[in-house]
């Protein structure tokens, strides 16, 4: 039975949530299927309480997250947060990203197993929305991505700590150039925790409605029982760790297309590194470069660090005075479509490191505060799986 999520008036009134129940599981399904599951305000309320209340309920032993349609999440719902700051009401768009983010923190430091279902898109906030959670199930369909260079933003939602802990530099070159990966890939750089067919998914999440335990060990062999070893592609990045850490490894972004650009030198042809190459040159330079950093430091934090750290970066990006790439990028890339966004500076070598550093220091406006994280039962790293 099917009965849709109420923990506000608004998400009962659009059904951009629905709830099902199953004896001990609760599968949450995000329904915006028209807008591939963009999170909405709404929704990213209406799963934060539902997280909450059902880590409260001692008959709810494993949460299950899932899209409806042919997205998982194709991540949050910028437009309306740019509508907002167009208005002249730029903390609109920072209470979006606030809520998000302790939405987050609350699935990374969740005290019953989280099992994300990631069949079709997974980009941006749907990565937030599942990467945190212990349990990631990739699929035939699954791509994933954290496009955010291009909209001139920086991989956010805590992306800071899952990517920095990805294989080598695959994480610095996932997120500065916002490649899409597939299923095999996910699974591969750890991005996923285990690879189920499409044709056994279904009875998959059949096994997991009939769970009547808390224990990952337990939910991680019902989850092996339904696996299947995927082809990585020949083509696939994940083929290219050894270049990917020669040049992603470089101390700052000019050095890292510079390395690229001599392996192209050395490898006549290679479509691959021409086609990284434009990506990082179709980029905001400003977001190249906070997002490089973010990353780095991500390295060395906590994933509630990071989204402190993130959270700043991401007000100063709504703000608006250190610059206006954010609302050109989805102008270009949302909005008109024109796929020509004008960046400002538009030239790497004119991003400072001074300019840099505004994006992680405190927004200068007396009503702003530091993102306040809740008080939770677990460390964060103690409760989040190994990527």
């Amino acid at each position: 039975m099917v009965s849709m999520a109420s923990p506000t008036s608004s998400n009962c009134h659009n059904e951009q949530v629905l709830v099902e129940e199953n004896l001990c599981a609760r599968t949450l399904i995000l329904n915006r299927p028209k807008q591939l599951n963009a999170l909405s305000y709404q929704m990213i309320c209406g799963l934060l309480e539902l997280f909450l209340t059902f880590e409260e309920d001692p008959h709810v032993k494993l949460l299950l997250l899932k899209g409806n349609g042919r997205a998982f999440c194709a991540g949050g719902d910028v437009s309306a947060v740019v509508r907002d700051i167009r208005q002249g009401n730029w903390k609109s768009g920072a209470k979006f990203f606030g809520m998000e983010f302790i939405l987050n923190y609350v699935m990374a430091t969740y005290t019953k197993p989280q099992v994300s279902i990631l069949n079709g898109i997974v980009m941006g906030g749907g990565g937030g929305a599942s990467m945190h959670g212990r349990f990631r199930v990739a699929t035939d369909n699954s791509v994933f991505a954290m496009p955010e260079t291009a909209l001139g933003l920086f991989p956010d939602v805590g992306a800071s700590y899952f990517l920095s802990r990805l294989p080598g530099f695959f994480g610095e070159f996932v997120g500065l150039t916002g490649s899409r990966l597939d299923g095999a890939e996910m699974l591969a750089c750890g991005l996923a925790t285990h690879f189920v067919p499409l044709r056994r998914l279904s009875l998959l999440e059949e096994a997991l409605h009939k769970v009547d335990s808390s224990d990952p060990s337990v939910v991680s062999c019902i989850i092996d029982k339904y696996c299947q070893p995927p082809h990585l592609k020949h083509e696939s990045a994940y083929h290219r760790l050894d270049v990917i850490d020669r040049c992603f490894s470089q101390r700052s972004v000019e050095d890292i297309l510079s390395a690229l650009e001599t392996e192209a030198m050395n490898k006549a042809e290679d479509a691959w590194i021409s086609s990284t190459i434009q990506s990082l040159k179709k980029a905001s330079p400003t977001s190249l470069k906070i997002s490089l950093r973010s990353i780095r430091e991500g390295r060395l934090q906590g994933v509630g660090q990071c989204l402190v750290r993130e959270y700043r970066m991401v007000c100063h990006v709504m703000q608006g005075k250190l610059s206006k790439d954010f609302f050109e990028g989805c102008r270009a890339i949302l909005l008109d479509k024109d796929k020509n966004p004008k960046w400002e500076p538009r030239k790497l070598e004119l991003v400072s490191d001074i300019m840099v550093e505004r994006y992680f220091s405190k927004v200068e406006d007396g009503e702003w505060e530091d993102l306040k994280l809740p008080a939770r039962f677990n460390l964060p790293d103690c409760a989040i799986a190994k990527l």
